[in-house]
Order: structure tokens, then sequence, then C-alpha cells
């Protein structure tokens, strides 16, 4: 399949589905890193979000729809800021309604799921191999939920407990390996 990770940096879901055979592709404002950087597009993902792939995954900026930003909810709203990030996620839901082509959109607790709709399912990464939490959801659109591959213990919440720094946001977003591949196996 012709796969789109959108808004992906890493390249940790794109190589992935590398790994399972596919044409993956990712599309970030920042340059990719991981194993397969040629397959990698450094522009604005709308530019690249056609009817030409066969699925897309999703994982638009949370920064201003995610819960754990509720205190500065007021002021996103005031200017924009808010509404801006919902259209941005929506613009996904309009290429799946558009084409039916399966979609993915991740994201973490936010204001989606009421200006939206509910999420199809909400994992951590303890169901894949990694012993944290981090409530994650997942809007679904033609594909199955993802089934749990490795639950483990010591479910800690590093990601709240990590102090700043300029990379702070990059690495806050960061998927994780475990599931990474159980997207692209069970998906792919």
């Amino acid at each position: 399949m012709n796969i789109l990770v959108a808004c992906e940096y890493s390249g940790r879901v794109r190589d992935c589905f590398i790994d399972c055979g596919h044409n993956a592709w990712s599309c970030d404002n920042l340059p990719s890193e991981g194993r397969n950087c040629r397959n990698h597009f450094q522009c604005d993902v709308l530019e690249v979000l056609k009817d030409r792939w066969d699925m897309v995954v999703a994982f638009p900026p949370c920064t201003h729809l995610a819960a754990s930003g509720a205190r500065w909810f007021k002021e996103k709203r005031a200017d924009g800021r808010q509404q801006q990030g919902i259209d941005f996620f929506m613009e996904f839901v309009h290429w799946h309604q558009r084409t039916s082509k399966p979609l993915a959109i991740e994201n973490p607790v936010g204001v989606m799921s009421t200006r939206y709709r509910r999420p199809d399912q909400i994992i951590h990464p303890w169901m894949f191999g990694h012993g944290e939490t981090k409530a994650t959801c997942l809007w679904l659109h033609g594909l199955p939920k993802l089934q749990p591959t490795n639950i483990v213990e010591g479910r800690e919440q590093r990601i709240w407990k990590m102090g700043p720094s300029p990379d702070r946001a990059k690495k806050r977003s960061l998927t994780y390996t475990g599931i990474a591949a159980a997207m692209a196996t069970q998906w792919g």
C-alpha cells in the first residue's frame, strides 16, 4: 500500500510500515529522523494529502487541543489557536470522507472528544511493551482497534514528569516503538 504517515518527523511509524513491505512516506515541517529519511516530505502535509494514498495515519499537533494544556484553553479559544488546531485535525477526516480510504488519527485526551466525537480507542504504551502510562486516543476510519501486543508492569508517568527543555514537546510527541510496530503489523 501507499501509506502517508502525517505529522511525523521521527520516522518510527513510517519505518515500521516500510519493514512490512509498504511504500510508506512521512511528512512533517521538521526534517526526518529514522532509517528511511529519503521517504519523507518536509513541508505542510496538506500539500501531499492527496487521493493517491491507500491509507493515512495522522498525528496532528496537539499543542492547542490536549487536556494537559486546559489552563490555557480560554486564551487559545480567544485568539483562534484552538480552532486552527481543530480545523487541521478535521482536514484528515475530510480526506477520509472524500476518499473512503482507511484513516487513523492519533491525539491525546483533549477537546476533539467533544468538538468532533469520542475516540474509537484509548491505548497506553504499557499495552505494547513500554512500562508507562500515556493515554493516547485513536479515531479510526476503516481500521480495526489495535490489539495489545505485550502488556507489561511498571506503569509510570515518565512523560508527565519530563522536565522543561528546548526539545520537550518533540520528545513528548514521539510514538513508542511498540505502538508503531503494532500499527504497521495490524493495519498494514
